[in-house]
């Protein structure tokens, strides 16, 4: 019998929990740049990129040239029992983007959640202390620590009580809803009021942009005054660049645009072309802070993994893929507000590079987060041939994440299909 999308989900009913959610019911046969085919043999147009891990698109010759080579090598040792070079050489050139005019070092761990969890123990073995700042509409991961950090419940820490302590909530800036950089600020000087002493806090983290919290980005003079507030108060700033890193802002990092550079970078996602592997990159001496053995992990590092991620660095060198970024967003943030032109319900088309969002209200009342306008689009635009995603604290925002090596022409088809589901539906 052959496979459907339809018989597949039943049997992924019946042996997958159902807390591991899944936005479009269809199973991926294979992929290429950026069309995915499913069991039945449709084929899509993906704006989602495995939630930004695609930057260099499915299957890059040159991505799996490298993991090739390397299986003919070793694919693991564990780095903490016998070392290998590509571990160490994808560390150097890490160390060498990440912003900051000081000596960096970098650790290579397998997911994002797990490099933001080193990140904090990074910064409590460097200061001694133990609170963390995070930000409303914040996501950092999925584990207990990182679930504490995100700053949204359902669905992600719901039902299972209360997350650790130590972490404390302060307002992420955000002009279309009101919250100004003096705000944010505030309420930072709000937690040292009421909560904790600024001795007590051993790291501020934050997304330059948010990703799951809905593409907000933070305004330039709002991590000017956060990196004088962390300077002020020996905190070390931690830039959480896990979806926003590997060029897809315009940047290699986000970072490179704020006029700061954080204390400790964090990344994920792309680095690899779809390979696991994360890390955590930043002063020396922070890095160097916990001792032999309390960093590391049995996968971290993985030799595959490396090989793919200096192909990854290869191909945005080879392919000038930070300048095709900025033409990628030009293009589709034209289109995108062509279509907002004609649609109230649409209240603000942004972007950072191919970092995209189009935020959605009903009757254009910023009051008002049209969340199920976004899902009924989402499906709609599925039906049409196109995967998007959606995203935000509401569930009102739709996200473009298309991999930056997709054609003009794919993205024009994309553009067309939104602008049908936008005419059928809004």
């Amino acid at each position: 019998m052959s496979k459907t999308n339809e018989s597949l989900m039943q049997r992924r009913a019946a042996a997958v929990p159902r807390g591991v959610g899944q936005i479009h019911p269809i199973f991926a046969e294979s992929a290429k740049n950026a069309t995915v085919t499913d069991v039945e043999g449709r084929e899509f147009i993906d704006f989602a990129g495995g939630i930004a891990v695609l930057n260099t698109g499915h299957l890059h010759p040159k991505v799996i040239a490298a993991v090739q080579e390397q299986l003919t090598k070793l694919t693991h040792t564990c780095f903490q029992v016998l070392a290998y070079e590509p571990y160490v050489e994808l560390c150097e050139k890490i160390n060498a983007r990440v912003p900051g005019e000081f000596v960096k070092k970098t650790l290579l761990v397998t997911t994002g959640s797990e490099a933001v969890e080193n990140a904090v123990k990074i910064a409590r073995a460097s200061t001694g202390r133990a609170g963390v700042i995070a930000f409303t509409g914040g996501y950092h991961g999925r584990t207990m620590m990182t679930l504490g950090l995100t700053g949204k419940v359902v669905p992600y820490s719901a039902g299972m009580g209360l997350m650790p302590g130590g972490i404390f909530r302060a307002q992420y800036p955000c002009a279309l809803h009101g919250v100004s950089t003096d705000d944010s600020i505030a309420s930072i000087e709000r937690i040292f009021k009421n909560d904790a002493e600024p001795k007590d806090i051993a790291a501020i983290i934050i997304e330059p942009v948010q990703g799951e919290g809905g593409f907000y980005v933070a305004p330039k003079d709002f991590m000017l005054r956060l990196r004088a507030l962390c300077d002020q108060h020996g905190i070390l700033l931690i830039a959480d660049e896990v979806q926003t890193g590997a060029g897809r802002t315009g940047t290699f990092f986000a970072m490179e645009q704020m006029g700061v550079s954080a204390d400790l970078t964090t990344f994920a996602k792309s680095i690899a072309g779809g390979f696991p592997v994360a890390g955590v990159c930043g002063k020396a001496e922070y890095m160097d802070a916990i001792a032999p053995g309390g960093l590391g992990g049995t996968y971290a590092g993985s030799p595959i993994a490396c090989a793919a991620a200096l192909a990854v660095i290869e191909v945005f060198e080879e392919e000038n893929l930070l300048e095709r970024c900025k033409v990628v967003g030009e293009h589709l943030v034209t289109g995108l507000k062509a279509i907002q032109a004609k649609h109230k319900v649409i209240g603000e088309v942004r972007a950072l590079g191919a970092m995209i969002a189009i935020e959605l209200f009903e009757g254009g009342d910023h009051h008002k987060p049209a969340a199920a306008l976004v899902g009924q689009i989402v499906a709609k635009a599925r039906d049409k041939g196109l995967i998007l995603l959606s995203c935000g604290t509401y569930g009102n925002v739709l996200r473009v994440l298309v991999p930056l090596t997709a054609e003009d022409e794919l993205l024009d088809r994309g553009l067309a299909i939104i602008a049908e589901c936008f005419d059928e539906l809004a």
